[in-house]
């Protein structure tokens, strides 16, 4: 998908992929030419923050429902932004509609032992970029971002 949308850009991004686990998705993207690395907080690494340097694009999939601290987490996103023209590219189902009062929750996403510790709804997504001074937009339940302003290669996220 990033390839699909992003790839004719790919010499002009700089791209992190926040809480990416193993690394395969900046692996696979460097074979395809991309200046791509992988940074998850939570396994033992020698990797620090500070050395990561900033992006332009960061992605993040499937990280925030994993987050003890969501706030904590979008500090640290902030710091490797490389300016106003940086995307945060991520996914992360919202509830909105889905958990209703006095009603069994059926919902899949948030069912026990898969490791969801915070669910969110489009409403905390958006505060959650406002307080880290940036705006918020969804491509409908699951893939979302947010920006300070688009940067050109990345207008077809403004059309989906």
């Amino acid at each position: 998908m990033l390839n699909n949308w992003f790839g004719a850009y790919r010499a002009h991004i700089r791209h992190l992929d926040y809480g990416g686990g193993n690394g395969l998705l900046a692996q696979l993207l460097q074979g395809a030419q991309w200046n791509s690395k992988s940074y998850d907080p939570f396994p033992s690494n020698d990797i620090q923050l500070v050395d990561l340097g900033t992006f332009n694009l960061i992605t993040a999939f499937e990280v925030f429902e994993h987050v003890p601290d969501p706030h904590v987490m979008m500090e640290n996103i902030s710091r490797l932004l490389d300016g106003p023209q940086a995307v945060v590219f991520f996914s992360t189902g919202i509830s909105d509609g889905l958990i209703k009062d006095h009603e069994r929750l059926n919902w899949w996403y948030a069912s026990p032992r898969n490791g969801h510790i915070g669910i969110h709804t489009s409403k905390s997504l958006k505060v959650l970029a406002q307080r880290h001074n940036m705006n918020f937009g969804s491509m409908g339940s699951s893939f979302h971002v947010y920006f300070r302003q688009f940067p050109p290669w990345a207008d077809k996220l403004t059309k989906l």
